[in-house]
């Protein structure tokens, strides 16, 4: 069957270095640390103090109050990147076909705040907020972007914990080479700085306990600690090549290559031989007809806990071969934290402009790796270098493995 060609023509993003895609990649280049003191909870009598926060967001600057209100902080992230991401693409909505425009936008979590304020009420006996449900349930960035843009096209929702944005935006993929649609909006979106979020991760022993921002997101590094959890959304614009070109869109890049797996192993560790991840690699690189060799980037999940670092690079290594030792690799988390759903959509984003820019940005507070850690992870500086392939890895517990193949145009 023959499949058509997809290309990325908008993005938009809210992250804990900017809510603007120009104030994101920026903030990367420069290594600005994008975390920081809790502010959001009470965290005084918690071990976790750091986060990466979204700062300076105001709903009402992207939707009408009313339209706000009825949006959880994980839809109104996702909105506001999604209208970014239109006026980048340059479409003119109104006259598209409502019908072959469609969302495929997904959250790990959901909307923990709310559930925080309304179960107290319902176990009190106090009246309970009849938009609790509507308001929590993940599918509602989806909805909410479908709504506000007149997108009646396919809409899906798909919740892979921290492989979220990255099958999302994969999915979308898919079905515009199959012809389910010329447009589709694809991306992930989180917003988990919670009480519950902050307590149930660090009974995990998941989270970073550093005060220091400087050496709490560490990934790759000896003396990593844990994960630091972060918010914000990613969006992009996905675009059925021949679409775009007839209306002389800017084309940003092209997504060559998807792959999927799950390693069927354990709830929260990656496969240790890293043969699921690497698997994703390898039939990413195998749809888009590339070798090893002609990787010149990856976006590593890159969590800084000790497991996933460790079972990533044996990934790469499984997946690669010798041409492992070639490929530079950072972590996006360095700066930004994690954003869980939202991670694989707003390291999507770095993938294109690492193409568009040629600069691979460095991974902060990381300098000295140990055994086995033994790639190039960008540590100390970021490099000014030409990159016509570029991929990207999510690690989500459960398993689940993707794995995006970008190409530059």
């Amino acid at each position: 069957m023959e499949t058509r060609r997809v290309v990325i023509t908008g993005m938009g993003a809210v992250t804990p270095l900017g809510n603007n895609v120009p104030a994101f990649w920026q903030g990367l280049k420069d290594g600005t640390n994008g975390i920081g003191p809790i502010t959001k909870i009470d965290v005084s009598e918690s071990p976790i103090k750091l986060a990466g926060e979204v700062r300076g967001f105001d709903a009402r600057d992207h939707m009408d109050f009313k339209s706000a209100k009825r949006m959880e902080l994980f839809s109104q992230y996702a909105v506001a990147a999604t209208r970014e991401a239109f006026q980048n693409s340059g479409l003119d909505l109104s006259r598209e076909d409502p019908y072959r425009m469609g969302v495929i936008v997904g959250c790990g979590i959901g909307a923990m705040q709310k559930h925080e304020k309304e179960i107290p009420k319902f176990l009190s006996g106090a009246k309970t907020d009849p938009l609790y449900i509507p308001l929590v349930i993940t599918n509602m960035a989806s909805a909410n972007i479908a709504i506000q843009f007149g997108l009646k096209g396919k809409n899906m929702d798909i919740s892979t914990a921290c492989a979220t944005g990255s099958h999302c935006i994969g999915e979308a993929y898919n079905a515009i080479r199959l012809d389910e649609a010329d447009l589709i909006v694809a991306g992930g979106t989180e917003a988990a700085i919670t009480t519950s979020a902050i307590h149930g991760f660090s009974a995990l022993k998941a989270l970073s306990t550093s005060c220091d921002p400087n050496l709490a997101s560490r990934p790759f590094d000896k003396d990593r600690d844990g994960f630091v959890l972060g918010e914000g959304a990613g969006i992009l614009v996905l675009e059925e090549y021949e679409h775009a070109r007839k209306r002389n869109a800017k084309i940003l890049a092209e997504i060559v290559g998807y792959g999927v797996t799950n390693d069927a192993y354990h709830i929260t560790s990656p496969a240790p031989d890293g043969s699921g991840a690497g698997m994703a690699m390898k039939i990413a690189m195998r749809q888009a007809g590339i070798l090893p060799a002609d990787v010149d980037y990856i976006n590593a999940h890159g969590t800084s806990t000790h497991l996933n670092d460790l079972y990533e690079t044996r990934a790469i290594k499984f997946a690669m071969g010798d041409a492992a030792e070639k490929i530079a690799i950072n972590s996006t988390k360095s700066m930004t934290g994690h954003l869980l759903g939202g991670a694989g959509a707003i390291e999507a984003i770095v993938c294109i402009c690492t193409m568009s820019d040629g600069f691979i940005h460095l991974t902060r507070n990381s300098s000295t790796s140990e055994e086995e850690l033994d790639l190039d992870y960008t540590f100390n500086k970021g490099k000014i270098r030409p990159v016509r392939y570029a991929m990207s890895n999510s690690l989500g517990f459960g398993g689940h493995n993707a794995t995006l193949l970008f190409q530059a145009v």
